[in-house]
């Protein structure tokens, strides 16, 4: 476990390995020139999960990356998690990952052959999603940084965005919540085996069979719940859309443990960041404040959030039933007409 523990420690000395946030990257972003392309399909406008850009009639090319320092123990997790996270930005919009680069940044105290796992991680998890790994680009840096760039293809028609969502339409989440304070937990050393497991699971699962699942069914929107939490992402779902989400928090799966370690306060500071950016636009409906904080905590790797028509509920719920998913599959909520707030929680 010695190596194991300086990836824990070096983790620990630079904080979490969280986004910055949403409020604060729009800032930045609207400062930046504006690039106009008619085959630029989305871009940074909608704060969507990719970009994605048009080379033909029937094919379009999804750009994305995605990179953190260690948040689990052992490095091939680590490789792996950070790998799956940065291939679930293609599944959000629809596409198919097929080409992707590593990042690494690596501090010459550790032992190369660490590297060497990190990355056999990354490559199990292209391999899995049928990419091909092309090498990439590394660095010396004070502490461990994995992810990767990738290429996916996706039809021009069959983009899925991160908003569109109706109202009447049905909220469909594919993982459970809680990576953040769970890992949180486990860089404090206080987190029970069966909850550390259960995270590196949801983490490690890869978004493609819930996008597969999907292509037979109608999707007004979806996004892939990452670091700004359940919460973050669904505003930016419901804001462009022109809706409310109203979610049912009973029907929200959480990691086993997760409440009981929130209740500890072991809260990552970017919850606190979701929380503030949410605050003005959400109706948390009196919940306790630790259901407040599992909604915001930022998710590393996180499922899908589908807005699909109401009718196909079933269908789509026994097709998630036949597929035989790693991770929990739940209806959380619904879209509703606007109202003054873009989310509305309760119990």
């Amino acid at each position: 476990m010695g190596e194991e523990i300086k990836l824990t420690q070096m983790s620990k000395a630079c904080g979490c390995a969280a986004k910055i946030g949403p409020g604060t990257l729009a800032e930045v972003l609207s400062t930046l020139p504006k690039f106009q392309d008619e085959n630029l399909l989305v871009g940074i406008d909608t704060s969507d999960d990719a970009a994605v850009y048009k080379v033909s009639d029937d094919t379009a090319i999804i750009q994305t990356t995605d990179f953190f320092t260690p948040i689990v123990n052992d490095p091939y997790t680590y490789g792996q998690v950070a790998a799956t996270n940065a291939l679930s930005d293609v599944y959000a919009m629809g596409g198919e990952p097929k080409v992707a680069l590593n990042l690494v940044g690596f501090p010459t105290s550790l032992d190369i052959s660490i590297l060497g796992d990190i990355l056999k991680g990354g490559a199990s998890k292209v391999q899995e999603a049928g990419a091909v790994l092309v090498g990439g680009h590394s660095i010396m840096n004070d502490v461990p940084i994995y992810g990767l760039a990738v290429t996916g293809f996706v039809h021009p028609d069959k983009i899925r965005k991160n908003f569109g969502a109706q109202a009447g339409d049905v909220l469909i989440l594919t993982k459970q919540i809680g990576c953040g304070i769970v890992n949180t937990a486990v860089r404090g050393e206080m987190c029970g085996d069966d909850s550390r497991k259960e995270a590196e699971l949801v983490m490690t699962t890869l978004n493609k069979k819930a996008k597969e699942v999907m292509d037979a069914f109608t999707v007004h929107a979806c996004t892939d719940v990452t670091g700004f939490g359940l919460a973050g992402h669904a505003t930016e779902m419901a804001k462009p859309s022109g809706v409310t989400l109203d979610i049912d928090v009973s029907k929200i799966p959480f990691i086993d443990g997760a409440k009981d370690l929130a209740n500890m306060g072991l809260i990552p500071a970017g919850a606190y960041r979701n929380r503030k950016y949410t605050q003005d636009t959400t109706d948390w409906g009196g919940l306790e404040e630790v259901y407040m904080d599992l909604c915001c905590d930022p998710q590393t790797s996180g499922g899908l959030l589908f807005a699909v028509p109401a009718q196909e509920e079933a269908a789509v719920m026994k097709a998630f039933a036949d597929a035989d998913m790693a991770t929990k599959v739940a209806v959380i909520g619904y879209a509703d007409e606007k109202s003054d707030s873009c989310l509305r929680f309760h119990m």
